[in-house]
């Protein structure tokens, strides 16, 4: 993960996750976590960043 990254999943989950793969399914689940509340999107981003692809 690059700091870009971290900052990004802090602060705006669904940009992070949609800068590594797109608007993929995984992007559209990290955009309902944190509309749903912004913690689970954090969580969510991390996790899906935190892996390779």
């Amino acid at each position: 993960m690059t700091l870009l990254s971290i900052i990004l999943a802090i602060f705006l989950p669904p940009l992070g996750v949609a800068l590594k793969y797109g608007l993929s399914g995984k992007f559209w689940i990290n955009l309902l976590l944190t509309l749903i509340g912004w913690i689970p999107g954090v969580i969510h981003a991390f996790i899906v960043l935190s892996r390779s692809r």
